[in-house]
């Protein structure tokens, strides 16, 4: 699933980063921590491209456990 155009370059400023990863403050906190969406650095901006959003947000993806017991159970 896509959430973000894959060839479209966001900063943090954008309307959809603003919601989905919150404040300029809480993006810099997790960039520091490392839990942050890869980004390139030019100067002082921050700039995300749009498959690295996409890639984050897959990677974020929680299974329930019941999905997972019935993935094993029907061999999915």
């Amino acid at each position: 699933m896509n959430l973000f155009e894959e060839n479209r370059h966001y900063q943090p400023t954008d309307p959809e980063i603003l919601s989905l990863l919150g404040s300029r403050e809480k993006q810099a906190q997790m960039r520091h921590h490392g839990r942050s969406p890869v980004y390139y650095r030019l100067g002082r901006k921050i700039i995300y491209q749009g498959s690295d959003l996409n890639n984050w947000a897959n990677s974020q993806r929680i299974e329930s456990p019941m999905l997972k017991e019935l993935k094993k159970e029907f061999e999915l």
